[in-house]
């Protein structure tokens, strides 16, 4: 058996006029299992939110890969082959001219939090056959989609009872901090940070220059975490465009929106959760296995309940990890309150 995908059109009016002049009009797959048109088929579901990880979105999830089944054929294969519940997954359309998206509210941004939290859930109840409330509903990604799960997490828990971060960004000091030089010398290879801009809004280059990717991840971070709109392009950078030196007050900012930093502050909404799964693999080039250690210490030393789980690979190509978490994530949601 299988299940299939409907691509929505959804008209978000939180992200109509957004500062980055991104459409309101989004494209969101929603995965409906086996069986859902069926008669006798449950009266309603669990649901995930499915938020992709920068550079990706929600239709990234269908894509084909020689090697890996895309999402749909893999929640068709642990639904009728490896006894998960069925679920519904709506699979958020997170796409910016930046490249991607935090899944947090930015004045420099747009209120994405607010847009998957305030639209995207009631829209997605009224239209498909869910379990009410948020103890049947989950969310999941993997990098910049393992971020936004983790702050749906300790700032949406009356939203969501249950959390899945794949390689999600942790412990700014690490993941970010250290590719700070790089992207300074790669904003003055371009003229500086308004050239970037220009030239990314206008799709100057034929393809996006791969050495330019760390210069391009961390401007848009700089969009979502030091938004600042007295400052040129509504934004403060964490560091002197032209001596690279560190802005540490720009910085504390930054740290401000770490979810290592986050956890004291959350800790009833944490312990709330019915699921916090965080993993990450020991090889991670933006060294989120450190992140994803430090996180997991803290949420022990507040007793907070959670999986944290490494496994021997980098950042890359993890889909085959939904093996291990979806089935932790769909039972948490599926059973009674």
């Amino acid at each position: 058996m299988q299940g299939r995908v409907e691509i929505h059109e959804f008209e978000s009016e939180l992200l109509a006029g957004n500062p980055l002049g991104d459409p309101a009009r989004r494209r969101v797959p929603v995965y409906l299992p086996p069986g859902y048109d069926d008669a006798g088929a449950p009266d309603a579901y669990p649901v995930l939110f499915g938020l992709a990880g920068f550079t990706g979105t929600g239709l990234s999830y269908l894509s084909f890969d020689w090697y890996q089944e895309p999402l749909p054929e893999r929640l068709d294969r642990l639904i009728t082959k490896e006894g998960m519940p069925p679920v519904v997954v709506v699979m958020v359309d997170g796409m910016t001219i930046l490249g991607g998206n935090q899944y947090i509210d930015s004045t420099a941004v747009g209120p994405w939090a607010r847009h998957v939290t305030e639209e995207l859930v009631p829209w997605a109840e009224a239209t498909f056959r869910l379990l009410p409330g948020r103890d049947h509903r989950g969310v999941f990604g993997k990098s910049s989609g393992g971020y936004g799960s983790l702050m749906m997490g300790l700032e949406h828990a009356d939203v969501f009872s249950a959390v899945v971060s794949h390689s999600g960004d942790c412990y700014f000091d690490y993941c970010y901090g250290t590719e700070f030089p790089k992207v300074v010398s790669g904003l003055q290879s371009v003229g500086g940070l308004g050239t970037f801009l220009e030239k990314l809004r206008a799709r100057a280059w034929p393809k996006f220059p791969g050495h330019l990717f760390d210069t391009l991840n961390i401007v848009a971070m700089t969009h979502f975490y030091s938004p600042d709109p007295d400052k040129p392009h509504g934004i403060a950078l964490p560091f002197d465009e032209h001596t690279g030196e560190r802005d540490e007050d720009v910085f504390r900012r930054w740290k401000r929106r770490d979810p290592v930093e986050l956890v004291a502050d959350h800790v009833e909404a944490l312990r709330s959760l019915r699921l916090l799964y965080v993993e990450c693999g020991t090889k991670d080039e933006w060294h989120l296995h450190h992140g994803a250690r430090i996180l997991a210490a803290r949420l022990t030393d507040h007793g907070v309940a959670h999986e944290h789980h490494e496994f021997d690979d980098g950042h890359r190509s993890l889909n085959y990890r939904y093996d291990a978490s979806f089935p932790r994530l769909v039972a948490a949601i599926a059973s009674p309150a």
